[in-house]
């Protein structure tokens, strides 16, 4: 082979590795959700993203109640920590620590 025709094929090997691997991420964009881009680099959003927003306002909401249900419990326990009575007692235990240490 003379090198010329090898440039040729060399050409047409890396062109179709650069096709193929173009093919490639676009199918794994499309797999996981990722937009894709249109010639200007905007976002493209597969047509099924009406579906995801509403299953993505679903779990906001869910999080929203759940995060509303931790509050609360938080609440519940910072009054506790800062009542009085627990405050006597934790008084009274280092008492006893300190009398058991003597």
């Amino acid at each position: 082979m003379m090198p010329f025709e090898m440039t040729g094929e060399v050409i047409a090997i890396v062109g179709l590795a650069g096709v193929a691997g173009w093919v490639l991420t676009t199918w794994l964009r499309i797999k996981h959700g990722y937009p894709l881009e249109n010639s200007w680099g905007k976002a493209v959003y597969p047509k099924d993203s009406e579906e995801r927003v509403k299953l993505l306002t679903q779990e906001n909401a869910q999080l929203r109640a759940e995060l509303g249900s931790i509050k609360d419990r938080l609440g519940n326990v910072e009054r506790i920590v800062t009542d009085s009575g627990y405050a006597l007692t934790h008084e009274i235990e280092t008492l006893r620590d300190r009398q058991e240490a003597n």
